[in-house]
C-alpha cells in the first residue's frame, strides 16, 4: 500500500489557510488584485489537500490485483491479468531528475508521482512486478 505522506497533506492544508488569510488581508486593504490571486490559490491548494485527506492511499496491491485512485477520491480495482505494462518514466530537465510510475491497463494509463506514492516509483514498480508474477 502506497500513500501520500501526511506531512505533505498538512503542508497543503496550511498553504490553503495562508492563502485564505492573505485573501482576507488584501480584501480589508482594498487590494482586489491580491484577492483575485489568493482566492483561486486557496481553492486549488485546499482541494489538493482535501484529496490527500479523503484518499491518502493512491495505490494498493494484493493477490487479485491493484487498487488505484480514480477521479477525485474514487477507487478502481484492476486484476493482474488486465495490467499490460508497469514502467517508470525518468526524465532529466534543467539539471533535475523526475520519476513517474506508469501502469498501463489498455483502457487507462495510471500515472503516479513520488509524492503520491510516498517513495520512489522505481521501488514501487519493482514490488509490483514481483507481486504480479
Amino acid at each position: 500500500m502506497w500513500r501520500v505522506r501526511r506531512e505533505l497533506a498538512v503542508f497543503k492544508i496550511l498553504g490553503a489557510l495562508v492563502c485564505a488569510g492573505l485573501a482576507v488581508f488584501w480584501w480589508s486593504q482594498g487590494d482586489f488584485r491580491g484577492v483575485i490571486l489568493a482566492v483561486p490559490a486557496t481553492v486549488l491548494v485546499g482541494a489538493m489537500g482535501l484529496r490527500d485527506v479523503l484518499a491518502p492511499v493512491r495505490l494498493a496491491a494484493d493477490e487479485s490485483g491493484i487498487t488505484v485512485v480514480q477521479g477525485f477520491a474514487g477507487r478502481r480495482h484492476v486484476p493482474w491479468e488486465s495490467i499490460w505494462d508497469i514502467k517508470v518514466d525518468i526524465r532529466r530537465r534543467w539539471g533535475l531528475r523526475s520519476e513517474m510510475l506508469e501502469i498501463d491497463t489498455g483502457d487507462y494509463l495510471h500515472i503516479f508521482s513520488p509524492h503520491e506514492l510516498g517513495t520512489s516509483p522505481t521501488e514501487v514498480a519493482a514490488a509490483l512486478r514481483r507481486r504480479g508474477t
